[in-house]
């Protein structure tokens, strides 16, 4: 496979697993890092820029919640997205933070979209936290690596 390839489906893997798709973009990275395909620091920001992209459209979506909620392919349901919401108004924007953990941050995402969050803020919040998980593996990885 070459470089280019590499790079593409690792930037695919993460933009796919921060929409609707149960795709694991952790295991992805983790894998390439072990195995010593690509630069770390390019593989987490390829990863960083791909799944945080992916948040962006979760965003767009959720500034169109109210026609959108009901559809049977919306990835969020009425549930995860109400819970979220009050969480988003309790804490606010930091709650971006945790946009990476599974169930809840897509719906928080969802949640800044539908408030009207600020577009610039909403990238800035969603990269630094997923830009944290995503060092976190490729530590791993290079752990595993030895």
């Amino acid at each position: 496979m070459t470089a280019l390839a590499i790079y593409a489906a690792l930037f695919v893997s993460a933009f796919l697993a921060a929409t609707v798709l149960p795709v694991s973009s952790e295991v992805v990275l983790a894998g390439l890092v072990a195995t010593g395909q690509g630069d770390p620091m390019l593989l987490l920001g390829v990863a960083t820029v791909g799944n945080t992209l992916g948040s962006a459209v979760n965003w767009l979506l959720g500034r169109g919640i109210d026609a959108l909620r009901d559809r049977r392919w919306f990835p969020v349901s009425h549930e995860q997205y109400d819970r979220a919401s009050r969480t988003f108004r309790r804490f606010g924007a930091w709650t971006l933070l945790f946009a990476w953990l599974p169930l809840v941050g897509d719906a928080f995402t969802l949640a800044a979209g539908a408030a009207r969050m600020h577009f610039g803020l909403f990238l800035a919040l969603v990269a630094l936290g997923k830009a944290a998980r995503y060092t976190v593996v490729v530590a791993a990885g290079i752990w595993v690596m030895g």
